[in-house]
């Protein structure tokens, strides 16, 4: 006989086994016990919550000949026939994905005419029903708002929004809600135990909290790890492993990795994730929660009940948020939930991953406030424990300050015809630069500003900023080229959208010495 997947195989056929829905439940057998049955019903709500599997017991239900209590008796022959599928007079399933036309609206609207062969009603199950076109919306409006009394059309979708409004008037609204974690763990403790199949209890919870309050996917998810580990007790690693998922660990020893400010340390742990076969998405999604989590508890007193983890992961998550200020762990946050959106686009989600971790640690590539914030943190840790010395990209801005500071001889202007040689000597004068100005002068365009005066151009962003909003690095760069020719050269800095616009206002100092030279050949 072949294997019955774990969510087909427990899929309940009454509803007292039905699991995290007990508002829907209590109303709709409330419903047929006073014989007050709707004629069109709407189930919304995310995958996994039970929509299809209620609309089918709502169908046993008012079809069975001993109704207990408002649940069917499971026992008549009209229960078992529905149960079992055979039932096409009673229970007509339609998947309104592949049959979303007008024609196949039609249909129905034609056999709603024909009285069932047996039973009381003929119950019409749309799903996706979303998917419907808005001839076939407009096809099935009158017979949804006055069917015959012996027909009940139950609507289900994940996506309600896609619903016109006529329709949406003409049901009764039931909004499922995601099944929470507990609820799920407990659900997959007691198949297990059924099943007779050992799985330590960290593992069932992590596999709830995974599934995102689909009852569905977790069993699904449990059929994975089960048949990848079979005849083995299914441990809390052994799910990591197959999902693809990483410990909490991990995320802690990123996290003081990043508070520390090592970047080797964290490039390397990514190593080891990318070895291991971790999913780059989820990864990043993932600590972005730990963060979330991390804020949490920086920010709220007894937050146990809404951050799900254990005694000791939450212990050492509150020892982490006093090693970091609010603003920081939200800076943290905004880098990676802009990389999670960079992630879905990207064929490069290593390089974006390991940047977005190099940023983190090094908040002098920012020059937002949350960056300040943090680089003034580190300075301030420095002071308590009796380190002076400042960060080393600090250090090169204050050293390139002293400097100007310090009296040197006056350097005669140069012409244009001398601002000219600076092309050729470009790349020295930007090895002389300390990071990150070197950087952000590497890609500069050049051109001549009359008289000694040499255009540095850049596209808007970070570098331009850093050069025309602080003097103190222009003047730095200004004494680097002056000293490179013996000549004293005042830079100006300006900014450009993109390269054609630097090619309609500026004239290229590399094309003009190119001309030069084709004038002396």
């Amino acid at each position: 006989m072949s294997y019955t997947a774990l969510y087909r195989k427990f899929r309940p056929n009454n509803f007292e086994d039905v699991k995290g829905q007990d508002h829907i439940v209590t109303t709709l057998k409330n419903q047929i016990k006073a014989d007050r049955i709707g004629h069109a019903y709407l189930f919304c709500g995310t995958r996994g919550t039970g929509k299809t599997t209620i609309a089918k017991i709502f169908a046993k239900a008012v079809n069975c000949e001993n109704p207990k209590e408002g649940s069917p008796c499971g026992e008549c022959q009209t229960c078992k026939k529905i149960t079992a599928g055979t039932s096409m007079s009673n229970v007509i399933e339609i998947d309104a994905a592949s049959n979303n036309s007008v024609d196949n609206i039609r249909e129905i609207v034609d056999e709603v005419s024909y009285s069932p062969a047996e039973g009381k009603y003929k119950v019409y199950i749309i799903d996706e029903v979303h998917m419907l076109s808005i001839g076939a919306f407009n096809a099935l409006l009158k017979t949804l708002e006055e069917p015959p009394a012996y027909v009940i059309f139950i609507l289900a979708t994940t996506e309600t929004h896609k619903i016109p409004i006529t329709i949406l008037s003409r049901c009764q609204r039931y909004d499922f809600k995601r099944i929470t974690v507990d609820t799920i763990a407990d659900r997959l403790k007691e198949l297990m135990e059924t099943e007779q199949v050992a799985v330590e209890e960290k593992a069932i919870r992590y596999v709830a909290k995974t599934a995102d309050g689909s009852l569905r996917d977790a069993l699904s998810l449990l059929d994975q790890c089960i048949a990848f580990h079979f005849g083995q007790e299914l441990t809390y690693d052994k799910v990591l492993d197959v999902l693809g998922a990483v410990d909490i660990g991990v995320f802690s020893r990123l996290l003081r990795n990043v508070l520390e400010r090592n970047v080797l340390g964290c490039i390397e742990l990514l190593e080891e994730m990318i070895m291991q076969g971790r999913e780059l998405t989820q990864f990043v999604t993932d600590f972005t929660w730990y963060l979330r989590n991390l804020l949490l508890v920086k920010t709220s007193d007894n937050i146990e009940d809404v951050v799900d983890m254990s005694s000791e992961n939450l212990a050492r998550l509150k020892e982490e948020a006093q090693m970091a200020d609010m603003e920081i762990i939200m800076r943290y946050i905004r880098i990676f939930s802009e990389l999670s959106g960079q992630l879905k686009y990207s064929a490069n989600k290593r390089i974006l991953t390991e940047m977005a971790l190099i940023k983190l640690c090094k908040p002098e590539m920012e020059i937002t406030q949350d960056s300040l914030l943090d680089r003034v943190r580190e300075i301030e840790q420095k002071l308590e424990h009796g380190i002076v010395a400042a960060a080393p990209a600090l250090q090169a801005e204050a050293a390139g300050q002293t400097a100007l500071k310090k009296e040197r001889p006056a350097l005669p202007k140069a012409i244009p015809e001398e601002v000219e040689q600076i092309l050729g000597k470009w790349s020295s004068v930007v090895s002389e630069c300390p990071q990150p100005l070197k950087t952000y002068v590497k890609a500069a365009k050049l051109s001549l500003g009359g008289d000694n005066k040499l255009m540095i151009v850049l596209e808007d962003g970070i570098a331009s900023d850093y050069l025309i909003k602080q003097p103190e690095n222009r003047q730095l760069l200004e004494q680097i080229i002056s000293e490179s020719i013996q000549k004293e050269v005042e830079v100006n800095v300006q900014s450009v959208g993109n390269a054609k616009e630097f090619e309609a206002n500026y004239v290229d100092l590399s094309q003009i010495i190119h001309m030069d030279i084709e004038e002396e050949e």
